[in-house]
C-alpha cells in the first residue's frame, strides 16, 4: 500500500506544483471554467500518473477518478476564490485531494489497517511532544516571561504574532536536530539567531533588552533540548515494551 500512495502522492505533486505555472493559475482565477489551462491542468496530472503507474492499467480506476475529482474539487476552488480565506482554500483543496487519495489506497488494500499504526503509542507521544513545544511552549514561555515587561518595537513595526510564530518553528527545528542527533546543528541555529537579533541589541540603551532576549532564547532552547531527550528516553522504552 505504501508504494501505491506513494506513486499516487508524487503524481500529485508533479500535476500541482511541478508543472503548474502561475499564469495558469491565474488564467482559471480569471476564466474559471472557460480555461484552456484548467483542462490541461488535468491532462498533465493524467499523464503523470500513467508515467509514475508506468502504464498498468490494472490500477485504471486511480487514472479515472483522480483526473476527474481533481477537475470537479479545482472548479469548487475557483468558483470560492474571493469568498474564502486563501489560506483555508488550499488546505481544503489539498485535503479533498488527499482524501481522494486515501479512498482509492483503500479500495485497492481493504484489509489494510491503519489505525492501529497511526494511534500508536509511539505516534501519540509524538504528537504530544509537538503540542507541548508549539501550543503549550508559546504559553509556558509568555508566563515565565511575563514579570519583565520590555518594549522591543512598536506593533506597526512588526508582523502580528510573529514571535510567537518564529518560538514555534526553532523549537520543532531544534527538536528534530535532537532526534537526529545533530547538536552542531543547534549550535548553528544559535548563531544565525544572534547574527540576525544582532541589530536589535545593538540599539539598546541598556542591557534590559540583551537579557530579555537571551531568557528567551534560552528557555525555548532548554525546552526544545528536554522535549527531544524524554521523547528519545521514552521512545526506546515504548518500543522496547512493544516487542513484549
Amino acid at each position: 500500500m505504501s508504494a501505491l500512495l506513494i506513486q499516487m502522492l508524487l503524481a500529485h505533486v508533479l500535476g500541482d506544483f511541478v508543472f503548474q505555472p502561475k499564469g495558469w493559475v491565474k488564467d482559471k482565477l480569471k476564466r474559471r471554467h472557460k480555461s484552456k489551462y484548467l483542462y490541461l491542468h488535468i491532462l498533465i496530472h493524467l499523464a503523470a500518473l500513467m508515467v509514475v503507474f508506468q502504464f498498468d492499467f490494472a490500477y485504471w480506476m486511480v487514472f479515472l477518478v483522480i483526473p476527474i475529482s481533481h477537475l470537479a474539487i479545482d472548479l469548487v476552488k475557483i468558483n470560492l476564490n474571493n469568498r474564502v480565506n486563501l489560506r483555508w482554500l488550499f488546505a481544503l483543496d489539498q485535503l479533498a485531494h488527499l482524501l481522494v487519495i486515501a479512498v482509492l489506497a483503500f479500495y485497492y488494500f481493504p484489509d489494510f489497517s491503519l489505525s492501529g499504526k497511526l494511534f500508536s503509542e509511539a505516534n501519540l507521544f509524538l504528537l504530544l511532544c509537538i503540542l507541548l513545544l508549539t501550543a503549550a511552549g508559546s504559553v509556558l514561555i509568555q508566563i515565565l516571561m511575563s514579570r519583565w515587561i520590555v518594549a522591543e518595537d512598536k506593533e506597526n513595526q512588526s508582523l502580528p504574532a510573529a514571535g510567537k510564530y518564529i518560538g514555534m518553528l526553532e523549537r520543532l527545528f531544534i527538536f528534530a536536530f535532537v532526534l537526529l542527533n545533530q547538536w552542531s546543528a543547534i549550535g548553528f541555529l544559535i548563531t544565525a539567531k544572534s547574527v540576525f537579533r544582532f541589530g536589535d541589541l545593538s540599539r539598546a540603551k541598556d542591557r534590559k533588552l540583551t537579557e530579555y532576549i537571551l531568557i528567551g532564547t534560552l528557555l525555548s532552547f532548554g525546552l526544545a533540548i528536554l522535549t527531544g531527550l524524554i521523547y528519545l528516553y521514552i521512545s526506546v522504552r515504548l518500543s522496547g515494551f512493544s516487542k513484549l
